[in-house]
């Protein structure tokens, strides 16, 4: 199969790193063709611009177009900060998912237009899940990103994964997470 990971955190050191590594390795032994975007990396410019507005697609969203034609399954890796994705993870969304593209509207109604791709949803947060459950913070996350943005535009969502309050976890807890990122990516 073919996968895109679009992967958006800063720091080569972080434990979103590690996932991505894990990820990759995972799918790479299992003969999968793998395509990664990292957005920091990249520079990706996150910032609509007033011609994409109009419907304007760039050079460089066209590229990352035709790398979401291409791929089977998409995965998103992320931290949560400030209870949402990263700025230049929803500038993405924003830029690359668009009218035409991603959805449109027939007779009203509302349509994915990225039917039978499949998304992968790992994220990181500094809460714990229990900090987040308490006030339906986790609820919450799942209805923008799952709901409002991916299966919106027709992806079927494979796994969310959420690993959390990272800060504060010991080297034990991350081994058991990247074997369930390794354990996720031979199943891919």
């Amino acid at each position: 199969m073919k996968h895109l990971i679009v992967y958006a955190h800063p720091r080569k050191e972080s434990f979103n790193h590690a996932i991505l590594e894990t990820a990759v390795k995972g799918l790479e032994q299992n003969n999968h063709e793998v395509v990664v975007r990292d957005l920091y990396a990249l520079n990706f410019h996150a910032v609509v611009s007033s011609s994409e507005i109009l419907g304007g697609i760039s050079e460089d969203i066209e590229r990352e177009q035709n790398y979401l034609k291409w791929a089977d399954v998409v995965t998103f890796i992320y931290p949560i900060w400030w209870t949402g994705l990263p700025a230049i993870l929803k500038g993405y969304i924003e830029r690359v998912f668009t009218y035409g593209f991603a959805y449109k509207y027939v007779n009203g109604e509302q349509m994915g237009l990225l039917k039978g791709k499949k998304a992968v949803i790992i994220h990181t947060q500094g809460k714990s899940n229990e900090e987040y459950a308490a006030s339906g913070l986790d609820q919450a996350l799942r209805l923008t990103s799952d709901t409002g943005i991916f299966e919106y535009c027709g992806f079927e969502v494979m796994y969310h994964l959420v690993f959390d309050a990272v800060p504060r976890s010991d080297e034990s807890t991350r081994r058991t997470w990247l074997a369930q990122v390794a354990d996720m990516a031979s199943k891919a």
